[in-house]
């Protein structure tokens, strides 16, 4: 696993306009899907964004990618700010940066055949020669497990995790630095995603690539990240690497979720934890903590009042965004995991 930083995002923040009137458009609120996060990635390794949906995790994605405009802060990829980006730049950007998506049903192009879909990243971006290509696209393709003489196949001709295989070649064909994977494995069967996930894995130590993982399944999030990120509302309440943060989760919203999965074995003994009422608007989000309405361990106006910032938990690398562990106030035994 790498240990030079190669993507930072810097308090980043995406507030997307509420607006009434057609002649006259008056903006009258703002929805807050990404509300100051900030976080890193190192080089061949894995960050996944968990949480419930609404979260702020694929606007977070859509912001890497270039598809929006953040209303605050920055994203660096190897201290370049993306946004910033003119003409070679940009279009090296483009090719450094892929994306994998959720569904391989409606991801990939029904009319054009494999080969082509495939390709396109190089042909875009890169003068390469028809015999390059070919060469290119068959070695792709075994790299990902599928036959080169199916090539001129069309998708529909393709399973679910054949499909899949496909779009991982597509975003690997260009050597790129960061694969954005957005639910990479939600809509296939059981039964494959496992494979699906050892490909991923397989092609990070080949290829020495980085993966932002945008994930609700906390099993696939332990399998395949390095580090996990979990938002609510907006914001990351808590950062950590994988097994620190399964073993010892603090925030009160990360041992609800962690509550609400199932457990790896079925002998395992977990606390129940229910959480009361919904997730408020991120139209109106509360002020202070935006977990506090659900919290069972609020402290009264500190978590309602007081804006918590994500701080570094014990001298580790484990950071929490809770006034529970705010400098100065004792970790509360009843705070602690069984």
């Amino acid at each position: 696993m790498g240990t030079e930083i190669l993507l930072q995002v810097n308090n980043v923040k995406k507030y997307f306009p509420i607006t009434k009137g057609l002649l006259f458009v008056k903006t009258i609120g703002q929805v807050k899907a990404v509300d100051d996060i900030s976080f890193t990635i190192g080089e061949s390794e894995t960050l996944a964004l968990v949480g419930e949906s609404g979260c702020g995790k694929t606007t977070t994605a859509r912001l890497i990618l270039l598809l929006e405009q953040p209303t605050h802060g920055e994203i660096l990829l190897d201290g370049k700010d993306i946004y910033a980006l003119q003409g070679d730049d940009y279009r090296r950007y483009r090719d450094r940066v892929q994306a994998v998506f959720q569904d391989p049903w409606s991801s990939l192009n029904p009319r054009i055949q494999v080969r082509d879909i495939v390709a396109e990243p190089i042909i875009v971006n890169h003068k390469l020669s028809r015999q390059e290509i070919r060469d290119r696209v068959e070695k792709i393709l075994v790299d990902v497990g599928l036959d080169p003489v199916h090539a001129d196949r069309f998708p529909h001709e393709f399973s679910g995790g054949q499909r899949q295989r496909i779009a991982v070649g597509s975003a690997l064909i260009s050597n790129p630095q960061l694969i954005v994977l957005d639910e990479p494995v939600s809509a296939l069967d059981v039964s494959i995603r496992a494979q699906i996930m050892n490909l991923l894995r397989d092609v990070q130590k080949q290829y020495h690539v980085s993966y932002l993982l945008i994930v609700h399944d906390l099993a696939t999030a332990r399998y395949m990240a390095h580090k996990i990120a979990v938002m609510y509302l907006g914001k990351i309440v808590e950062y950590a690497k994988t097994e620190e943060l399964f073993n010892n989760p603090v925030h009160p919203y990360t041992k609800a979720l962690f509550s609400a999965a199932l457990p790896s074995h079925p002998d395992i003994q977990r606390e129940e934890i229910i959480l009361h009422g919904e997730v408020p608007s991120p139209i109106d989000p509360p002020t202070g903590c935006p977990f506090h309405p659900r919290c069972p361990m609020k402290i009264g106006t500190v978590c309602e009042k007081e804006i918590q910032t994500l701080r570094c938990k014990d001298n580790t690398e484990h950071w929490v965004s809770c006034g529970l562990y705010a400098e100065g106030r004792p970790e509360p035994e009843t705070g602690r995991q069984q």
